[in-house]
């Protein structure tokens, strides 16, 4: 209505009148005639209009919220008011269906009679729907692991797919999309024979008890399966799964892994190929990560200004890395040796990205090479890189933005293992 709406009552009234004294002001005991004019309006007779009775939710009319409820859940069909969506709003784990266009809140608790209480005589229809039951399931428990899971269904196949579709519109990076996949996929074969509509939080559980465990997956892999069931049945498929109810776990706080100097020396001598090498210093000296580096661009070089441009990194955010004149020399060296066509490093066909399978292989070699015992990966040089700087006394906000983090404190992990701070550190018993 564009208007502003002011609690009627008499303390109210008197300071609004108190504001514009030229308005007329209805009485609240009385019925007014004509609407509230200025009194110097001429010309314009008045109306008879009557205050209505105050009484909430006066624009939705009686006959119009339809509620079906079940023993999880309870669906309310209504039409589209800011006030009762604003209470519909209140409830914990409340969500929208798109595709039934009704609220969905859980039914637990007093969730039922606040409903009623609320809406009273506007419920014209309350019906009790009777779920059919999930077929017995093994009680949940580590002993009973699953081993053999059935294969999808068509149906389900169609699903997936239109998942896949729906991320990929949406612009989701190429690796969520098909972890998301995958993750979905194990998930929908493991509460075979059920459904994807008949799917629970105590199928969640039993995933994680019976499927995850035994096999000792990890706990991304869990918070990855437990973020893909929320999107794809959010967007895909309704079901009795409340997704709100689906928490992921507690964060692990792992200190990063870290080099030394002096190792990732022996690792970068150990490789004879002088692409390797490159590859690897680069790695190091730009605290790339692998898709980073793979991702790279011979243009991505800007010599002149000593930068390296990395386009569309984690986070779909590009950044600027500087680089030194040795850097710029071995990548001079490198050029002039293998002159790619297309990426900066590419495989045994030219014009074909180097392959991440490879880089790894490479990695190993060298580390046996140069006898480090530790399991080290790649993503342990981009680790060493901001450690080492950190040590030299780069500030903590420089080094986030080199490394493309989002938030500071993903960058704060490295003040746990820079060895001169720790170093500093002077122990109690020292002192007896």
């Amino acid at each position: 209505m564009r208007a502003w709406l002011i609690p009627c009552q008499e303390e109210s009234l008197t300071a609004f009148h108190n504001i514009f004294p030229d308005i007329e002001l209805p009485d609240l005991k009385k019925e007014v005639t004509g609407p509230v004019l200025p009194i110097d309006t001429q010309n314009i007779q008045p109306t008879k209009a009557t205050i209505p009775p105050i009484r909430a939710q006066q624009t939705v009319k009686p006959g119009d919220i339809n509620l079906e409820i079940s023993p999880k859940q309870i669906w309310v069909n209504m039409p589209k008011n800011e006030t009762d969506i604003q209470f519909v709003r209140t409830f914990k784990y409340v969500r929208w269906d798109n595709v039934k266009f009704r609220w969905i809140i859980p039914n637990y608790g007093q969730n039922l009679d606040l409903i009623k209480k609320y809406f009273g005589t506007r419920i014209t229809r309350m019906e009790n729907k009777v779920l059919e039951q999930p077929k017995p399931i093994a009680t949940i428990g580590t002993v009973v692991a699953v081993t053999d899971l059935a294969a999808l269904s068509t149906e389900n196949h169609k699903e997936i797919e239109k998942f896949r579709q729906w991320m990929e519109q949406k612009r989701y990076s190429d690796s969520t999309v098909k972890t998301y996949t995958q993750a979905i996929t194990v998930f929908l074969r493991f509460i075979k024979p059920k459904t994807s509509s008949e799917a629970t939080n105590e199928d969640m559980q039993r995933f994680v008890y019976q499927y995850m465990i035994p096999r000792k997956l990890s706990f991304s892999y869990q918070n990855q399966a437990v973020n893909a069931a929320k999107l794809f049945f959010k967007t895909i498929r309704s079901t009795l799964l409340i997704t709100e109810q689906l928490d992921r776990l507690r964060s692990e706080h792992k200190l990063p892994n870290v080099l030394s100097k002096e190792e990732v020396l022996k690792i970068l001598h150990a490789l004879i190929n002088q692409k390797h090498r490159t590859m690897l210093s680069l790695v190091y000296a730009c605290g790339l990560r692998r898709g980073e580096l793979l991702g790279l661009k011979p243009e991505n070089i800007d010599s002149q200004r000593h930068l390296l441009i990395i386009l569309n990194a984690k986070g779909r955010k590009d950044r600027v890395v500087p680089i030194s004149d040795k850097v710029i020399t071995m990548l001079r060296e490198y050029y002039k040796a293998y002159k790619p066509k297309v990426w900066l490093f590419e495989g045994q066909e030219p014009g074909k990205q180097y392959s991440e399978k490879s880089i790894q292989s490479v990695l190993k070699q060298a580390i046996e090479k140069a006898k480090i015992s530790k399991p080290v990966t790649l993503h342990w040089l981009r680790h060493s890189y901001a450690t080492h700087l950190l040590e030299s006394g780069t500030d903590l906000r420089y080094i986030k933005e080199l490394l493309g983090h989002k938030s500071s404190k993903t960058t704060e992990i490295y003040t746990h293992v820079t060895e001169t701070s720790l170093q500093k550190i002077k122990s109690p018993f020292d002192d007896l």
